[in-house]
């Protein structure tokens, strides 16, 4: 096979030659089996494993300032939720000269649109023959069915294994748990990791049968029907991307009881300053209402026990702060 010839010559060369070799790939299962697997030939012979991160809120704004310097609030989130950062998707975009919120919906969603085979292209690779559970799974996250039981409802089986596979072996999904959550299986609810493919189960693969007969205007309405809730959730996801991007915080979560009748959008920390922030995240300012906030964060205080002594602040994020 080519990667056994590569090991042969690899392995006979690699100290004497000058070369730099960087092997590019995808699909990470199979990047993953490559290079970690005792049965492969070329099992650690890697001298760094490296994952390109997407771009970061901050780039994402540079990148729109320079080729849209009228963006709003409204296109930087639509950029965001849209591609996540990564650069091939952004790159797409701004070729295309879709650097407004319609212009990126009229291009994503469109006849030979390369955003439309995308997300099946990339996971019927990693995911074989089982690709169609796999599939109903994520469109069920995607759709906010974000706990197992509910999954299952909708699949209608039990996917323990599936969700095991799809969170350690594709880290397609993680398994999320409110902070200072005690038991590791209590309390959890799973999300897709990567905003493209959240957008793709939700709006392309949801509404395929509509693509199918070429009705691409229909799924843009849904799309723009279903917008702000689909895109309330991705501004939490900014705003914790900004939060993480200023290094000033040592924990960065969400948290929730177990009833369900308090939610906190996100909650910092900073031990080392022995200080402490409760987020609410609205897309419009006028919805943010701080006393609840602050019964919510006693709500928190009295669950946990943390954060005792700590100065507490109570703040509210908008597309307005973006």
């Amino acid at each position: 096979s080519v990667f056994s010839d590569m090991q042969r010559i690899w392995d006979l060369y690699s100290q004497k030659s000058r070369i730099n070799l960087i092997v590019c790939g995808s699909i990470y299962s199979m990047m993953t089996k490559i290079f970690k697997d005792k049965k492969e030939p070329l099992y650690n012979r890697q001298s760094r494993f490296m994952t390109v991160r997407p771009f970061t809120p901050s780039v994402l704004k540079e990148i729109l300032s320079e080729y849209n310097p009228a963006y709003t609030p409204e296109d930087l989130l639509a950029l965001y939720a849209f591609t996540g950062g990564v650069a091939k998707y952004v790159q797409l975009l701004v070729d295309a000269g879709a650097t407004t919120k319609a212009a990126m919906l009229d291009h994503i969603i469109k006849a030979d649109s390369i955003f439309l085979g995308e997300g099946k292209a990339i996971l019927i690779e990693e995911f074989g023959k089982d690709y169609g559970i796999y599939f109903s799974i994520l469109s069920a996250i995607a759709r906010g069915k974000t706990s197992r039981s509910e999954i299952e409802n909708v699949i209608g089986k039990e996917i323990g294994g599936y969700l095991t596979k799809l969170e350690n072996e594709y880290e397609v999904i993680a398994k999320k748990q409110p902070l200072f959550e005690k038991s590791s299986t209590k309390n959890v609810r799973y999300t897709i990791e990567d905003n493209f493919f959240t957008f793709w189960f939700r709006f392309i693969y949801k509404y395929s049968y509509m693509l199918e007969i070429e009705n691409y205007g229909s799924v843009k309405t849904i799309v723009n029907r279903d917008y702000e809730t689909f895109s309330g959730l991705m501004l939490e996801r900014y705003f914790k991307r900004v939060l993480i991007e200023k290094q000033a915080f040592t924990r960065i979560g969400s948290w929730w009881d177990r009833k369900g009748e308090n939610e906190i959008d996100i909650v910092t920390e900073n031990e080392l300053e022995e200080t402490a922030t409760f987020f609410e995240v609205k897309r419009k300012a006028e919805n943010i209402d701080l006393e609840v906030l602050e019964t919510k964060a006693a709500a928190f205080l009295r669950a946990t026990g943390e954060f005792k002594g700590y100065a507490l602040s109570y703040k509210g994020l908008s597309m307005a702060d973006m």
